[in-house]
């Protein structure tokens, strides 16, 4: 049943994704250049890594079929959740 609801998500947000490619790339780039405004480019390097990832995340999975990308990370369960990443300056 979970497995049915997962593949059910999936498919929706891949049929909202298809054919809004560029305009969710569009926006991926405007909120970059805002997160940079707003730090003064202190982040760049790590924003633009970001903005790399997430277009290549939605050039992967606006395309019918194609199975998750190799190394992608699950969701955490529950019971099993994510340690926090250190954000130490």
């Amino acid at each position: 049943m979970l497995v049915g609801l997962i593949d059910d998500l999936k498919g929706k947000a891949q049929g909202l994704i298809r054919g809004n490619e560029q305009a969710i790339k569009n926006g991926i780039s405007k909120a970059g250049d805002f997160v940079d405004t707003k730090t003064g480019g202190k982040y760049a390097g790590h924003v633009d890594k970001v903005q790399d990832g997430a277009s290549k995340l939605i050039d992967k999975n606006g395309t019918p079929g194609q199975a998750p990308a190799a190394g992608q990370v699950p969701p955490a369960a529950p019971g099993n959740p994510v340690p926090p990443v250190d954000r130490a300056p």
